[in-house]
């Protein structure tokens, strides 16, 4: 690992990844790579989660196929430096931007899109020009087989490479001084890893993620609603870092609501055997003890790591379900009255990585965006924000920090180099010593 590392630096010191051609040339070879390995991904999705081959490849294949040509198309206008303006004071003065690569890069991927969630933070540090470790999730095996078959068989080891462990592999890289680190998972891990690369002050991004509320006012249309919310939070079987959470519904709308919320579970998923597996017997586990059964409206079938999506009504802030992130197909329903009992509640809970409203009042749909404080959100929909490469994606909080999807992930692996070129045809000895009271005088018109 070590040796890696420094033949790594060695590459990246050679300014090899720096030029435009080099860094298109080798997102093509990335994009080419998993065109040519598509039925290798979902046979390890299959395997490790059970994903059916529609949804591994929208939101893992496909995802990051479209996500290369967007950064492609993009990616000499994003490397140019940029000349801004300079205070008229500066005379004959010039003043520039210079992004250039951090240089070193550590990508550790969670389990849930094993794939996307580390082949996009790769697209975006390869952009930059940065050399990159990738450490996929050991709780995905096949997947993680699949990259670095990938990797190995695409670019040289001294330019990308992937180590394959445990717990044991992660501790060894954090040792490594690298300039970045790019962490997706939970927020427990995420406390680690920022607390070992604080001690070699290394720059980290974190993806982690909280409870997202979802919050529905009695003028929403529940209909669209129900499908919405469905769609977001059993995608992946509820293992996705921003899906719904929880659900706020108003009382009024409550039993309509989950009427319909039930008739659309059944109109969508007449049987279950073609939803994603839970990751690991032990994630099964944990989600078994988040359910009280007296509360229960649906669901409720485990089957190994086959979870039937679960409804739960009537639930409160001390229910077991509602301590931490569900992270699985438990939904749980609360009630509310009023909007301000809702927005007093949220503001003194952790931030969350997304918020979702589903309203037709613009004054409340104000109020709850300007009022909560959250990574990202919709109105009237979920998850959905995440698929447009031009809104930056990441927490705030408790829910991480960071951001990145397109032009957010050439940045936060770039540095952005400042410097200004001053002519030497003018040299006004205002500036220098011995400073007298006329100086004096000058400057304080000048700098007020």
């Amino acid at each position: 690992m070590e040796a890696i590392f420094k033949a790594q630096r060695l590459f990246f010191l050679s300014q090899q990844t720096k030029p435009f051609e080099f860094r298109y040339q080798q997102l093509e070879n990335l994009r080419n790579a998993i065109m040519k390995h598509q039925d290798d991904i979902l046979k390890a999705l299959q395997k490790d989660l059970h994903k059916s081959t529609f949804e591994a490849y929208a939101t893992e294949i496909g995802y990051t196929l479209k996500s290369i040509r967007f950064v492609q198309k993009r990616l000499k206008s994003w490397m140019k430096t940029k000349k801004v303006k300079t205070p008229s004071f500066q005379l004959l003065t010039s003043s520039y931007i210079q992004p250039e690569p951090k240089g070193q890069v550590l990508l550790i991927g969670p389990f849930n899109y094993p794939f996307q969630l580390v082949i996009e933070p790769l697209i975006g540090a390869m952009a930059a020009g940065n050399t990159v470790m990738i450490k996929p999730s050991e709780f995905t095996p096949s997947v993680a087989n699949v990259i670095e078959k990938i990797i190995s068989e695409t670019f040289d080891e001294n330019y990308i490479k992937v180590f394959q462990g445990g717990v044991e592999v992660n501790q060894a890289l954090l040792e490594l001084p690298f300039n970045h680190i790019f962490f997706t998972g939970s927020t427990k891990v995420g406390q680690i890893i920022y607390e070992l690369a604080s001690k070699k002050l290394i720059p980290v991004t974190l993806e982690l993620g909280g409870k997202s509320p979802t919050i529905i006012d009695e003028t929403a249309n529940l209909k669209v609603t129900a499908r919405r919310i469905i769609y977001g939070k059993f995608l992946n079987a509820g293992q996705t870092c921003i899906a719904p959470d929880y659900v706020y519904v108003h009382k009024l709308i409550q039993k309509p609501f989950e009427k319909i919320l039930l008739e659309t579970l059944a109109e969508f998923y007449p049987d279950y055997e073609s939803m994603t597996h839970i990751v690991s017997d032990q994630h099964v586990e944990r989600l078994k003890k988040l359910i009280d059964k007296k509360k229960v409206i649906h669901g409720g079938n485990i089957t190994d790591k086959h979870i039937e999506p679960i409804i739960l009504s009537n639930v409160t802030w001390k229910d077991a379900v509602m301590q931490d992130e569900i992270f699985g197909p438990i939904l749980p329903i609360l009630t509310f009255e009023t909007l301000d009992e809702v927005i007093d509640v949220l503001q003194n809970k952790d931030q969350p990585l997304a918020l979702y409203m589903f309203s037709n009042n613009k004054k409340n749909i104000k109020r709850v965006f300007n009022e909560l404080s959250f990574g990202n959100g919709a109105i009237n929909d979920t998850i959905m924000q995440v698929v447009n490469p031009h809104l930056p994606f990441g927490g705030i909080g408790m829910s991480g920090f960071g951001q990145y999807h397109g032009k957010a992930s050439f940045d936060v692996f770039s540095h952005m180099k400042t410097y200004i070129n001053h002519s030497v045809k003018l040299d006004p000895p205002i500036a220098y010593p011995p400073y007298t009271k006329k100086k004096e005088q000058f400057i304080k018109k000048v700098l007020k």
